[in-house]
């Protein structure tokens, strides 16, 4: 188990020695950074003053090599924009983030695995039909697009959603005011709704599609008919035999649906005004506040690897098979 944990850091290092490859390279590939750290009016000495002050006179590998020690420490910058550390600016975003990651990321598995196993017991039915239309729509439509519609019916005509606004749950939680946290959780599912159920569609119909033939794979196996025959209710054939071994390919995709839905994420904080990172890095790229993206990009590369080391090892528990 070690070996295996110390296997998957090392690799989590060169994911992140990549990530920041990336980020820096962008960097460079803006432009010289130094004006943007000085004002229009600058001389040429002042920004040769600046360029030296901030290492941008030195040669790239000695660049990122600085780079790469001020990331050890957390030192991302000062944000152009907020004039202050970036990473303080991508850590009061991040709970919100993740509040609409995890809450879609829970949408995504416990509607998606009834609707795949009623599917399943259901093939060639209108219900199989209607499910699977269903997905095929789901991974079809754009979450924006989606977030767009829902507003205008649900916000707008209907009016029993809001179309914007956040209460936190996470921030309070991590400031230990377990009260208020506890106090904000309607009001936050409230607010979650509508952004939730736009980032987590895709991945519904996509995650019911493969519980669906993951279930149908596994119903027509020896040891499915062995229970059934035995007299083993048929909820608890489905339940403790087939559903369990169907699981699996389920649990992997999860690994990999933080990724998806941090992509989706980005692009419906900036429809529902959510207070992100998705929305900050919009206005960042918009401001070239290099510092911020950076911060951001490394902040979410360190979550997603966190996540993935996590589900392998959920995988290797529920799958005994699986040799570490």
């Amino acid at each position: 188990m070690w070996t295996f944990i110390v296997r998957r850091l090392l690799q989590s290092a060169i994911v992140i020695i990549g990530v920041t490859l990336i980020t820096f390279t962008a960097l460079q590939m803006s432009g010289d950074p130094t004006y943007l750290y000085v004002s229009e009016r600058a001389t040429e000495a002042e920004i040769q003053r600046t360029r030296e002050a901030l290492g941008f006179d030195k040669s790239l590998p000695e660049q990122y090599i600085n780079f790469l020690g001020n990331l050890a420490r957390g030192d991302f910058g000062n944000s152009l924009s907020y004039k202050r550390p970036a990473i303080e600016a991508v850590m009061e975003a991040l709970p919100a983030t993740l509040e609409l990651t995890l809450f879609a990321m829970f949408l995504a598995i416990v509607v998606a695995i009834p609707l795949g196993v009623l599917a399943s017991l259901n093939r060639g039915s209108a219900v199989d039909g209607s499910i699977m239309t269903m997905g095929m729509l789901g991974q079809s439509i754009p979450s924006f697009w989606l977030g767009i519609m829902m507003i205008m019916f649900f916000g707008l005509q209907l009016r029993i959603l809001p179309i914007s606004g956040h209460v936190p749950f996470i921030m309070p939680l991590i400031q230990g005011d377990f009260v208020r946290a506890f106090t904000n959780l309607p009001q936050t599912l409230y607010y979650l709704i509508m952004p939730g159920f736009a980032v987590a569609f895709y991945s519904i119909s996509r995650n019911a599609r493969l519980v669906r033939s993951s279930m149908l794979e596994v119903l027509g196996q020896d040891f499915v008919r062995t229970a059934r025959s035995k007299g083993i209710s048929e909820r608890a054939v489905v339940i403790r035999h087939a559903l369990r071994n169907a699981w699996l390919p389920v649990v992997t995709m999860i690994g990999l649906e933080f990724g998806f839905l941090i992509g989706g994420v980005v692009v419906v904080e900036m429809v529902f005004s959510w207070p992100g990172i998705g929305r900050l890095v919009f206005n960042a790229i918009n401001q070239r506040d290099i510092p911020v993206v950076q911060a951001a990009v490394v902040t979410l590369a360190l979550v997603f690897i966190a996540l993935n080391l996590i589900v392998d090892l959920v995988y290797a528990r529920i799958d005994p098979r699986v040799k570490l």
